[in-house]
């Protein structure tokens, strides 16, 4: 298949359109004529990622996270983003990034099945599509009352993660859980707007985890990767369905960093 007609498919069920106005979605490096017969998918483009996807003889690499938000001047070597496209296109490999497209589209749904919560509605929403609001994150019940403590051991347990961060009394009953995969901090107003009592997010700062517990949300911080590593394998089961000609190939879920 040509690299426009992966794309085409793509961007029908997560059109750019729903993406956020900050972003950069969509195809980063490369050309749409290209034949792809193989497709390498991650969550972030670093070094390490690009390396695997040449070494397996990739045609298109697919990451969550664009490798470039800011503009860039020039596109050398001498710097660690542009050195990158640059290793791209030398080994001609079409770069795409689906972004807040997913996250209104795709995450939010999917860590909502993850967590088991019921009765969803969206957290923030940031558009309509088909007369349905859609948007970051989703508030809902779990299937019965446990303490905080209860609660991280189930979102480790859920989210496969070996350690968290948590804001508030372990011992406090909660039963309406926010989530809002990646960098939520933003997303603490709207969890309390909407009554919940526990948020799981990532990127929680001191400050952050404790004006949201003076403000009677907990906050689990089970981490930016944490909580959005779930992209790979969801694009993966999506793109074997729906374009099986294709040879996916996901990268190994690697944590970025340790807790010792």
């Amino acid at each position: 298949m040509l690299c426009k007609e992966i794309i085409q498919v793509i961007e029908a069920a997560y059109p750019r359109e729903a993406a956020l106005d900050f972003d950069n979605v969509g195809l980063i490096a490369g050309r749409t004529e290209k034949e792809v017969k193989r497709v390498y998918i991650a969550l972030d483009a670093t070094d390490a990622v690009i390396d695997r996807a040449v070494e397996a003889g990739a045609d298109m690499l697919i990451t969550h996270h664009p490798l470039i938000f800011s503009p860039l001047k020039k596109v050398t070597d001498e710097d660690f983003v542009s050195r990158r496209v640059v290793k791209l296109i030398q080994n001609d490999i079409s770069y795409y990034a689906m972004h807040t497209n997913y996250d209104v589209l795709g995450m939010a749904e999917l860590a909502e099945k993850i967590l088991g919560i019921r009765n969803t509605e969206v957290l923030d929403i940031t558009m309509e599509k088909d007369g349905k609001p859609e948007g970051i994150g989703r508030i809902g019940e779990l299937e019965k009352p446990m303490t905080l403590e209860e609660c991280c051991v189930y979102v480790k347990h859920k989210l496969n993660l070996g350690s968290l961060k948590v804001f508030g009394d372990m011992q406090a009953e909660v039963s309406r859980l926010a989530i809002s995969p990646g960098s939520g901090k933003t997303a603490i107003a709207a969890a309390i707007a909407k009554g919940a009592d526990v948020l799981v997010t990532g990127d929680i700062g001191h400050h952050d985890g404790l004006d949201a517990v003076e403000q009677g949300l907990s906050v689990i911080d089970a981490g930016h990767y944490g909580t959005e590593y779930i992209f790979i394998d969801d694009m993966r089961r999506f793109l074997e369905d729906k374009l099986p000609v294709l040879d996916v190939i996901t990268t190994p879920v690697i944590h970025p960093f340790q807790v010792i």
